[in-house]
C-alpha cells in the first residue's frame, strides 16, 4: 500500500499572536507550545515513515531558509518545497501539490500551525480517511466541539456512509453566534471545521475542474514556469499572482457531490489567538498561563508571556500580556480576536514591529539590532557553523567587525584573513566583502554601521550560495 502524502500548509502570518507572531517569522515557526516550533510539530506528527512518505511544504518564499533549517533540526526532509510568491489561499496550494503528486497518491492537507494533543485519535481518524480517499471522497476531518465556540466554522453531518465512523456532509457553516452555537450543541451532528482535508491527487484535480478551473489552470502554469532552486520550486510570479485566491472550503468542498466528514476527538486547537494558548496551556494555583521571566501577584487566569526582561503583574484578570523586547501587548481577553486591528494601525503608522523582530533570521544564522541613530547602528551577527554572507558591497555605509566568539573567515576586496576572538576588520563604502564560518562552532560578531544610509536594501550581491539575488 502506497504511503499517505502529507502536505503541510504554511503560508499564514498569524497576526493575531502579535508582536510574538511577525509577517518575517509567523506563528507556526515559533515555540509557543513546546520547545518546537509549530511547523516541526506537525512535520513530527506525519513523521512515521510506514504509513507516510516525506511531506510537501507550501510557504511563502520568504520564509523558505527557516522552515528548511527547522525540518532539518528534527531530520525531515521535504519531498518537495513550493515556494509562493503571494499568498492565494488553500486551494490554489492544494493544487500545487496535487500536480507534484501521482495521480493515486492520498494527500493528508495539514495547516502548519494546528496543535493535536491526541496522537493515537489523530492516526485512527487518518486511516479511515485513507480508506475514504481510496473511494474517491473528499475528507474533512470535524472535531466533536466541546462547547459553544462561536470563533469556528462548522460542518453539519449528513448520514452516515458505508465506513464506520464517516458521514455525509450536510452543510458547511460560518461562525455562529452564540446561541446559535448552543444549538448546534443541543442539536449534534455539527462539528468544529478543523481545515484538516484528505483526498486522492486525481480526484481533487477533477473536482477543481468542475468548480474552480480558473485556479487549476493558473497554478499549472506557474507550477509549468517554475524555477527550481536548490531543494525549493519557486512559482512563476507574474502567472501565480493573476490566480484568485480561495479556500478548500469556498472553493472545492462546499460544492461537490463526493465531500465526506470523520469526527474525531484528538484534543485539536487551531492557536488562533493568545486566549487559545491560555487554554491549553499549564496553569499556576492562579490560572495563570506564565512563560519566561514572569512575577504576578494577586492576578488570575490571565496569559502572560516575557521572551526578553521581567514581566510583573499586580491586581490583574482575564488580560494577556505578551513582551518581544520590542512591543508589549495587553489586552483584555475577551478582545484578543481584534489584535489584528493593531497590526493594521502599525503598518499604517509605517512601522516595522508587525514585520519582524529585532532578532531577524537569515539562512545564515541570525543578527539583532542593538542600537541605532541617524548615522550608525550596531549589530550582533551569528553565522552559523558552515555558513556564509553573500559577497556584497553597501553604496552607503561602512562596517567594523570585531568578532567576539569563534573564528571568523573575512573577505574584505582582494585581502582574505582568518580572524579569532578581539580580532577586528574594517570594510570601507563600496568595497566588496564576506563574512564566512567554515569551522565547526558558531561565530559571533559585532557590527558596527556608520553612514547616510543604513537600510536593508543598501546590498549588492554578486555571489551567494543561497541564490538571493537581493
Amino acid at each position: 500500500m502506497k504511503r499517505i502524502v502529507p502536505v503541510i500548509l504554511s503560508g499564514g502570518v498569524g497576526s493575531r499572536l502579535w508582536p510574538t507572531s511577525r509577517a518575517l517569522y509567523p506563528k507556526q515557526l515559533l515555540p509557543l507550545i513546546s520547545d518546537r516550533g509549530m511547523l516541526q510539530e506537525t512535520a513530527a506528527r506525519v513523521g512515521d515513515a510506514d504509513l507516510f512518505s516525506a511531506p510537501i511544504v507550501i510557504s511563502n518564499e520568504d520564509h523558505r531558509f527557516i522552515i528548511a533549517a527547522q525540518l532539518q533540526e528534527i531530520r525531515i526532509e521535504a519531498a518537495l518545497h513550493v515556494l509562493e510568491p503571494t499568498g492565494r489561499n488553500t486551494a490554489p496550494a492544494a493544487a500545487a501539490a496535487a500536480i507534484s503528486c501521482d495521480p493515486d497518491d492520498v494527500l493528508l492537507v495539514l495547516p502548519a500551525d494546528h496543535h493535536i494533543e491526541d496522537h493515537e485519535s489523530f492516526l485512527r481518524a487518518v486511516e479511515v480517511g485513507r480508506t475514504l480517499s481510496e473511494k474517491n471522497h473528499l475528507v474533512t476531518f470535524g472535531i466533536v466541539p466541546t462547547g459553544p465556540e462561536t470563533g469556528y466554522g462548522y460542518i453539519r453531518q449528513a448520514e452516515a456512509l458505508e465506513i464506520e465512523g464517516a458521514f455525509g456532509v450536510a452543510e458547511f457553516v460560518e461562525k455562529p453566534a452564540a446561541a446559535i452555537a448552543q444549538s448546534y450543541l443541543e442539536v449534534g451532528g455539527y462539528h468544529w471545521n478543523s481545515g484538516i482535508f484528505m483526498f486522492r491527487a486525481d480526484c481533487l484535480l477533477t473536482e477543481m475542474e468542475r468548480f474552480c478551473p480558473e485556479i487549476l489552470s493558473v497554478t499549472r502554469t506557474a507550477m509549468a514556469k517554475g524555477v527550481r532552486e536548490m531543494d525549493f520550486v519557486r512559482l512563476d510570479a507574474k502567472t501565480f499572482d493573476a490566480c484568485p485566491a480561495d479556500s478548500i472550503d469556498y472553493a472545492i468542498m462546499e460544492r461537490t457531490d463526493k465531500a465526506a466528514i470523520i469526527p474525531v476527538t484528538m484534543g485539536w486547537n487551531d492557536i488562533g489567538s493568545w486566549s487559545s494558548l491560555w487554554d491549553i496551556g499549564e496553569k499556576d494555583e492562579d490560572g495563570n498561563v506564565r512563560h519566561g521571566d514572569v512575577i504576578s501577584v494577586d492576578s488570575r487566569n490571565n496569559y502572560i508571556r516575557a521572551e526578553s526582561c521581567l514581566v510583573a503583574t499586580l491586581g490583574l484578570e482575564d488580560v494577556i500580556v505578551v513582551e518581544t523586547g520590542d512591543a508589549v501587548l495587553v489586552a483584555d481577553k475577551a478582545h484578543v480576536q481584534d489584535i489584528k486591528s493593531i497590526v493594521t494601525e502599525i503598518s499604517s503608522a509605517n512601522r516595522k514591529e508587525h514585520i519582524a523582530h529585532n532578532r531577524v533570521h537569515r539562512p545564515w544564522g541570525y543578527y539583532e539590532s542593538l542600537t541605532n541613530g541617524d548615522c550608525h547602528q550596531v549589530k550582533h551577527l551569528m553565522v552559523s557553523p558552515g555558513a556564509s554572507l553573500s559577497l556584497q558591497l553597501h553604496n552607503h555605509r561602512a562596517e567594523h567587525w570585531v568578532v567576539v566568539k569563534g573564528t571568523a573567515k573575512v573577505t574584505v576586496g582582494d585581502e582574505v584573513s582568518v580572524l579569532k576572538e578581539n580580532q577586528s576588520t574594517y570594510i570601507p563604502v563600496k568595497t566588496k566583502h564576506r563574512l564566512e564560518n567554515p569551522f565547526d562552532e558558531p561565530v559571533s560578531i559585532i557590527e558596527v554601521q556608520s553612514g547616510s544610509y543604513l537600510g536593508e536594501d543598501d546590498i549588492v550581491r554578486f555571489e551567494d550560495i543561497y541564490g538571493r539575488s537581493k
